[in-house]
């Protein structure tokens, strides 16, 4: 298990780019299992979770070709069906929460499909229910075992219908609308996710040959086709990796500029970060944070406290909750932080007091943060990353820290960022994997 060590209190400067988006990777991967022409795809992120989905598909029969950095060729053309009961599917599909994807196009093209209860990240229950509904919706029965916790999902033929999505699931929604475009006739989602990431996916299924309307909205509908083609697709950059790079930059009071980040599909993140007080600036596709001695978090308008909160996308991500976190212990002012999604995702800012930031953990979905605006700074510790998310807010926090900090458990961050001890040194970040 390999640990960070981290010397804090450096000021950071230079450029970065972020990595190709692994919310995003994990759907459009999954998503070659619809046909059985080449697909090649473009800026895969190098991290661990989407090298295991690779690795997953490879074991399946896909036809895996790298190209380039980050540049793939797939071609699922003799997919093996009964891997899917190896015990080796379960034991791979089970250590990585992308692997639910998988079913819906399996389902589609061969009509089963099968979901180890998979793993990621532990930040408290992520039910399964919309996929597993859509599914039905669609036609499917859905066995589950609860010996080895393994779903299965059979259908011989999928048909269209309409469906009111109990909640807008990013992941829920990727796996009904990849099942969707081969089934018969018109499927009608409402209260879909509308994510970049999910619009990428439609738009790479539009190039293939599926029929979607409303990509973008709240309101999908897909009139289901015989087959799909092969396609050539670009994946957007990360934008929880942009997001961690402005909160970075603020934090450490570094001159930081954020190149080639797709900004008119990072919704209201930048916007948000202002509201800390942070100097987000637009220089054509990129973003530079300039250094800042001080920020303040602004009040409403009628002069009531800053809340900041989770919501489906147009909302602000919840995956950038804990950056936003960390970013306000230095912060002017005070900011309530109100994460509605999971329950056990806050939990990671008792390592943050023990350094010596002022946070009052209301209840598992609030913190109150109290900015110290850099009066004293954070003092160093030993701690664990729980999940990619707070890892990274840790990974944070101990860069703006006085002292050596030690951060245990960083396969969780690996997850996620790609390089991302190579490409702080480049900003000159004083940190080492060991």
């Amino acid at each position: 298990m390999g640990s960070f060590k981290i010397e804090g209190g450096h000021r950071l400067k230079g450029e970065v780019v972020p990595q190709g988006a692994k919310n995003e990777a994990l759907q459009i991967l999954c998503a070659v299992l619809l046909t059985s022409e080449p697909v090649t795809i473009h800026n895969v992120p190098d991290i661990v979770d989407v090298n295991k989905l690779i690795d997953l598909l490879k074991a399946m029969g896909v036809e895996v070709e790298k190209l380039d950095k980050g540049s793939y060729r797939f071609q699922a053309k003799s997919v093996n069906l009964e891997f899917f009961l190896d015990p080796e599917y379960k034991r791979m599909g089970g250590s990585l929460r992308g692997s639910v994807m998988v079913a819906g196009p399996a389902l589609a093209r061969f009509g089963r499909g099968y979901i180890p209860s998979p793993g990621g990240d532990k930040i408290g229950r992520r039910r399964m229910d919309t996929h597993f509904t859509g599914f039905e919706k669609l036609g499917a029965t859905i066995r589950y075992d609860e010996s080895d916790a393994f779903y299965r999902a059979e259908a011989k033929k999928l048909k269209g219908t309409y469906m009111l999505l109990d909640e807008a699931s990013v992941t829920g929604t990727a796996n009904i609308v990849m099942a969707a475009t081969l089934a018969e006739g018109r499927t009608t989602i409402f209260n879909a996710a509308c994510e970049p990431y999910l619009q990428q996916l439609c738009k790479m299924l539009v190039r293939m040959g599926a029929k979607i309307e409303g990509i973008g909205s709240n309101l999908l509908h897909i009139d289901g086709v015989k087959e799909l083609k092969g396609t050539e697709h670009r994946m957007l950059p990360d934008m929880i990796e942009i997001g961690s790079f402005i909160g970075l930059a603020a934090m450490t009071r570094s001159d930081v500029t954020i190149k080639d980040v797709a900004y008119d599909e990072l919704g209201v993140i930048p916007n948000v970060f202002r509201t800390l007080g942070i100097r987000v600036e637009r220089q054509g596709d990129d973003i530079h944070i300039p250094a800042q001695e001080h920020y303040t978090i602004e009040p409403f308008l009628d002069g009531s406290n800053r809340v900041i909160s989770d919501h489906p996308w147009p909302g602000f991500t919840p995956d950038l909750l804990s950056i936003v976190l960390v970013t306000a212990t230095q912060a002017r002012g005070h900011v309530l932080i109100h994460q509605k999604m999971f329950e056990s995702r806050l939990f990671f800012t008792d390592k943050l007091i023990e350094m010596g930031a002022q946070i009052t953990l209301c209840d598992p979905h609030r913190a109150l943060v109290i900015g110290k605006d850099f009066e004293k700074p954070l003092r160093a510790i030993r701690m664990t990353s729980p999940d990619i998310r707070a890892g990274v807010s840790l990974l944070i926090a101990a860069l703006g820290a006085d002292g050596i900090s030690t951060i245990d458990n960083i396969e969780q961050i690996d997850r996620g960022y790609q390089d991302i001890e190579g490409r702080l040194k480049a900003l000159g970040a004083h940190i080492e994997r060991v």
